[in-house]
């Protein structure tokens, strides 16, 4: 069995060491999403050495801003992508049962029925060749199948819809995960199995062959020091998301892909705003609106709008929160107000662009892998929940010319980090919860995030039992999660914490700014953080959320991005 290992303050200093040493590695990626660490994973379990270097921090981007969701893709039906639904419902099955069943687990969706009964008949055969693939594969992980709902089942299951809203509705099952979790239990898996993973190091220029024609690596910046240095590498594989245009900019040439941005906002509320046992999705003009059962809140989005701005800190904007308030509005008894709003976050979907006149709801979901110069891979699109193909088939293109000494792809039996085990110790938190002196309550939410590593936080709440206490301002996450996020997480700014490692920054009312000092003072000794360092973590982490709140009053992106860039940058 692998030993745990820990992303640790010690172990980034080892891992840059190692990258620095001039050693070639087989593979480097450069990326840390869901898709990069995945290329990680894959390639390290292959048997080949693998690097892999994120500049900011793991799942900064677009793969912490997620509706959250493991899915087929229902609304691909509609466009015909029969393959593409199929691979993600192959998909969903592996991480609900073998990959990451302590991170993905079912949630139900209400689609209401408002028309005559065509559209029963047009939604419902949908839903049950949506079943019907899962089924057909054997890929439904034991979600339950569909069912029909007349108007009073539909609004026993959920009270606070309108009933002049419905004429009946269908209930089908999905899954759903925290996103900047799973990605870092990705980084933490590939790392347990060798490869040597580090974040806020960028990637700089790409290194070339004495005749120019091959990629032998990149020039890299260590973003805590400043210090450049180059990483060798047989192959190096870009999994850059938003950012794939940057990569190729460093080919001094076009490169093939063309990628465009789709900002999507999603707003977080209080689970007693809206009465409901069931999750919701709503058909929109464009696409399709989701009301998502997240623990003690609700996710309500998404929007999908092109976005040429700042990749970095994509902004919300007043009509974009007044856009999924007055959709969800249509359909609530009592509707939503600003006031309701504990969190607002937006993200970017890297597409596939076809022509520049396209509507970014018709760009390809789909994946494309190319290699624009020997030794340079690039892979781009897809969805969050197909990541694994998308990085088995970077892989396989990366090294398809290194020869037979390559394994096959294992990805689909490789179980992450807190996953073996889970179902056991899932079914008896009270052990746990005895061990500790804490509320078997608090043992089961962190099982739910941390899956088997739980028993790492329960070791340092029996070393410290002060830190089995709630931190102040932080919802439900105790402070053994914030010591843990930094000594064993590769939590390196305030900020990281608060926005990644626990979603203290969009469920708390505040947006974290009470749990900010306390969260501070318990990472400080383990970070090397004297007062100053503190203060300006603080600091910055204060003008961030004043940012974004203030951008979230802008009429329009321009407005509202330049709003959000007056917000120091420090951490990212």
């Amino acid at each position: 069995m692998l030993v745990s290992v820990t992303l640790s303050p010690a172990a980034r200093t080892s891992t840059l060491e190692r990258l620095r040493s001039g050693e070639e590695l087989d593979v480097l990626v450069v990326g840390g999403g869901v898709v990069g660490c995945g290329v990680a994973l894959d390639a390290v379990t292959r048997g080949l050495s693998t690097g892999l270097i994120e500049a900011r921090d793991y799942a900064s981007g677009t793969s912490s801003r997620s509706s959250k969701l493991i899915h087929g893709g229902l609304r691909y039906l509609e466009m015909l992508d029969f393959g593409l639904v199929h691979e993600a419902l192959q998909e969903r099955r592996l991480l609900l049962t073998t990959i990451a069943p302590h991170l993905v687990r079912p949630v139900p969706f209400m689609y209401p029925l408002s028309k005559p009964a065509w559209e029963r008949f047009y939604v419902g055969s949908g839903i049950a060749l949506y079943d019907g693939l899962a089924f057909g594969v054997r890929q439904t992980a034991g979600l339950p199948r569909h069912r029909h709902l007349g108007k009073k089942a539909a609004l026993r299951l959920m009270p606070s819809l309108r009933p002049d809203a419905l004429t009946g509705a269908i209930q089908y099952h999905d899954a759903q995960v925290d996103d900047a979790r799973f990605v870092l239990e990705l980084a933490r898996t590939a790392a347990q199995h060798g490869a040597h993973v580090v974040n806020r190091v960028a990637a700089v220029s790409l290194l070339r062959s004495d005749d120019g024609e091959r990629v032998v690596g990149v020039r890299a910046r260590d973003n805590a020091t400043g210090e450049e240095f180059d990483i060798h590498a047989r192959r190096v594989v870009a999994a850059a998301g938003v950012w794939t245009d940057e990569i190729q900019q460093m080919l001094g040439e076009d490169g093939p892909l063309k990628v465009r941005s789709s900002k999507g906002i999603h707003l977080v509320v209080p689970r007693d705003r809206i009465t409901s046992e069931t999750g919701v999705i709503l058909r929109t003009e464009k696409s399709v609106l989701f009301i998502i059962p997240w623990d003690e809140h609700w996710i309500i989005g998404t929007t999908d709008t092109d976005w040429t701005l700042d990749k970095a800190h994509p902004a919300a904007t007043s009509a974009d929160i007044d856009y999924l308030l007055d959709t969800v509005n249509s359909v609530l008894v009592t509707p939503l107000t600003r006031d309701d709003i504990d969190g607002v976050y937006a993200g970017l979907r890297p597409l596939i662009s076809g022509d520049e006149d396209d509507e970014t709801t018709k760009l390809s979901r789909e994946h494309v892998v190319a290699t624009p110069v020997p030794g340079l891979t690039l892979v781009a699109g897809g969805k969050y929940t197909t990541y694994r193909i998308m990085a088995k088939d970077a892989v396989d293109e990366a090294v398809k010319d290194l020869g037979a000494e390559v394994a096959p792809s294992s990805t689909d039996k490789v179980p992450l980090a807190g996953a073996v085990g889970w179902e056991w110790l899932s079914e008896r938190p009270q052990i746990l919860a005895r061990s500790a002196g804490i509320d078997q309550e608090h043992v089961e939410t962190l099982l739910e995030r941390y899956g088997t590593l739980t028993k790492e936080i329960i070791a340092l709440v029996n070393a410290r039992p002060e830190l089995g206490e709630l931190l102040p301002g932080g919802e439900t996450h105790l402070k053994a999660e914030i010591v843990y996020a930094a000594a064993t997480e590769g939590a390196m700014h305030l900020t990281d914490i608060l926005t990644r490692r626990t979603r203290i920054s969009i469920e708390a009312r505040d947006r974290g700014l009470t749990a900010a000092p306390h969260a501070a003072a318990l990472a400080a000794p383990i970070l090397g953080w004297d007062a100053a360092r503190v203060a300006n973590e603080i600091d910055i982490y204060h003008r961030r959320v004043e940012a974004e709140m203030s951008s979230q009053t802008m009429p329009d992106d321009e407005s509202a991005d330049q709003v959000r860039r007056l917000a120091p940058d420090g951490a990212l």
